[in-house]
């Protein structure tokens, strides 16, 4: 299907998660490395904190699936316990250190849920198109309340979520307006859930606030695009997409590729994101990408 960009040239829509034009913000760099090199440079060993996060978030998805019955806040531990992803760890103790407290965490959120009222849909795929965009992503959890779709998403970083972030959140407002189109239901509710503390933050968009964060993924798939056509027209990579080094680097899988991300911080161990959760008793810093895809290894909030 053929779309109209800047410049009046018919152009395929600008197919993307959330992840992925957030990548582009972040580094442009990066994203050519993850998006447009083929094949993909090779990236850093496994991190600790994505094995976590991950292992928690398929334990919740795994508990909507028992029968009623068994949706107990101890079948959440041992569905942690029993999918737990081992990748990135310094050792088995800390590993197994680790993999008791995230059990404790999702028992504790369990504890808080209603067994008996399922969600509309756990890890929900969903997809829509714009003028510019085919958006598409996967969505943590869409509840269904008083008629209206919400949509959940699982934090594990140790920073429990601010006052304002679900609003501000560029990849809940896409998939909230993704949610309501797919399924033609009411989506405006996003909610930010943090498993460590048990923390909820929410925001309820609006047709304007909606529109804004629409028209601000668009800009960057349109600068995302015309990267991506620079570069083929022989344009340096370096040019095209520029690095954008910063504190977040030393968290990059491609630091090795990258000189500019190397000198803007510390080579880190791949356990460094979650090693507090695991030995001092402290809150995890993993976490999981909205729309499933990594984030370059970077511990989420």
């Amino acid at each position: 299907m053929a779309q109209l960009l800047l410049d009046g040239m018919p152009r395929r829509l600008f197919s993307c998660t959330p992840t992925r034009l957030a990548s582009f913000e972040d580094c442009p760099r990066r994203y050519r490395m993850t998006y447009i090199d083929r094949p993909a440079p090779p990236k850093g060993p496994p991190w600790a904190h994505t094995s976590l996060g991950v292992s928690a978030h398929n334990a919740l998805h795994r508990w909507w699936d028992e029968p009623e019955p068994r949706r107990t806040p101890a079948r959440a531990a041992e569905l942690l316990r029993a999918g737990w992803i081992q990748d990135g760890w310094r050792d088995d103790e800390q590993s197994a250190a680790a993999r008791e407290r995230a059990a404790a965490m999702c028992e504790r959120y369990a504890a808080g849920l209603d067994p008996a009222r399922p969600p509309r849909a756990v890890e929900r795929q969903v997809a829509t198109r714009t003028e510019i965009l085919a958006l598409h992503g996967r969505v943590d959890r869409l509840d269904e309340r008083d008629g209206e779709l919400v949509v959940v998403d699982y934090k594990t970083g140790r920073r429990p979520p601010e006052e304002g972030e679900a609003r501000t959140s560029p990849a809940l407002a896409l998939y909230a307006f993704a949610a309501e189109r797919m399924l033609r239901q009411r989506c405006r509710q996003v909610e930010l859930h943090h498993l460590p503390t048990g923390r909820v933050v929410v925001a309820e968009h609006t047709d304007e606030s909606l529109a804004r964060h629409i028209r601000r993924a668009e800009s960057v798939a349109v600068d995302a695009a015309a990267a991506t056509e620079r570069f083929a027209a022989g344009q340096p990579a370096d040019v095209a997409f520029p690095p954008r080094p910063g504190p977040l680097c030393s968290w990059c899988d491609f630091r090795r590729h990258c000189p500019e991300g190397q000198a803007a911080g510390p080579e880190l161990t791949p356990w460094a994101g979650a090693e507090r959760f695991a030995d001092a008793g402290g809150e995890s810093t993993g976490g999981r990408s909205t729309g499933g895809e990594s984030t370059g290894g970077q511990p989420l909030d």
